[in-house]
């Protein structure tokens, strides 16, 4: 998939805060949105969150999940042969079952990237499109913690590997301090690094760490800011942090989305990653988009699962749907 071009998301930047994104602007149009009422926030998740579905909706539902997941290994201890084996799983979730939906991508650290593109071979492409993306960790993932050289220098080098998205973290210490514009110009550099040779660009995934900025209020303006900044995504979370992806965080972020939407008729996609581990929660978080921001939302350019566990448990409950029992623990791959 395509990111927007930089040029463009300055411009619709500077057309909506009515001036440069220094931090002095930046400040006065991110805390003039109103704060989030959080009580209301969390009982709307909540009703949400009891959304029931009919038996025919559960197994499109469940199909749909497999195909929006970005499937992650984001460990020290990953080798090339885990990644392969990772790949092996995306292309094929369930052998026994034909037919069943590819995932959306595979995540991987950066220098892993070559070998998760070899092993896609013809397979590698737009997820909208039936193949698998490429999608790698970048700018000192997951603390953010380095120079902007350093960051920019990540990028790049996945992105020549062959990496179709970026999911960079925000120096959330920047953020938190109140320098706006610095957390602006380093995504906006970070979006320049995921331009190609060729004139596309990989697209840019902008990780809050939600659990780390401690508020509502902070997580609806981070979530402006990156999208301002020119980010493709924004995505609630590395994986390791806690907490990481809840139903409320999510559904704030996807109000964000829908009122840029509303304000310039750009669609900007949601990834929650972390903690989300059954279909069952899953199926939450299909209802809440589809109800905050409309259907069209559910296809994996605008909307992504960031898991590594959640994948088994599909497969087993498409299995449960298909022949009325669960099947034994071994009927999944552990990777």
């Amino acid at each position: 998939m395509a990111g927007t071009s930089l040029v463009t998301a300055r411009e619709r930047a500077l057309a909506v805060l009515g001036g440069e994104p220094d931090d002095a602007t930046l400040r006065r149009y991110l805390h003039g949105i109103p704060g989030v009422d959080a009580v209301g926030l969390e009982q709307r998740a909540a009703g949400l969150g009891t959304r029931s579905i009919k038996t025919t909706s559960k197994a499109w539902a469940l199909d749909r999940i497999i195909s929006l997941i970005d499937l992650t290994t984001l460990e020290g201890a990953d080798t090339p042969g885990k990644v392969r084996s990772l790949v092996g799983k995306a292309l094929n979730p369930d052998p026994g079952v034909p037919g069943t939906p590819r995932v959306a991508a595979v995540c991987v650290y950066g220098d892993l990237v070559p070998v998760a593109v070899d092993a896609l071979g013809a397979a590698h492409g737009d997820p909208d499109d039936g193949a698998v993306a490429v999608a790698a960790v970048a700018t000192a993932f997951p603390s953010g913690r380095s120079s902007l050289e350093i960051k920019l220098a990540d990028t790049a080098e996945a992105v020549a590997a062959g990496a179709d998205e970026i999911d960079m973290v925000i120096d959330r210490g920047a953020f938190l301090a109140g320098r706006y514009g610095l957390v602006f110009d380093q995504i906006a550099a970070v979006k320049e690094a995921c331009r190609r040779a060729d004139g596309t660009s990989a697209s840019l995934k902008v990780i809050l760490e939600t659990g780390e900025l401690v508020t509502y209020d902070n997580v609806r303006r981070a979530s402006w800011l990156s999208i301002l900044a020119g980010g493709d995504f924004i995505k609630t979370s590395t994986g390791k942090v806690q907490p990481a992806a809840t139903l409320p965080v999510t559904l704030l972020m996807l109000e964000v989305v829908r009122d840029w939407h509303r304000l310039t008729g750009q669609r900007i996609g949601v990834k929650p990653a972390g903690g989300i581990r059954t279909s069952k929660d899953a199926i939450k978080y299909l209802v809440t988009v589809a109800e905050t921001v409309g259907e069209e939302w559910l296809q994996p350019h605008l909307f992504r699962f960031g898991a590594s566990s959640l994948l088994n448990d599909v497969l087993l409950q498409r299995q449960k749907a298909a022949s009325g029992h669960y099947s034994g623990a071994d009927y999944v791959t552990i990777d």
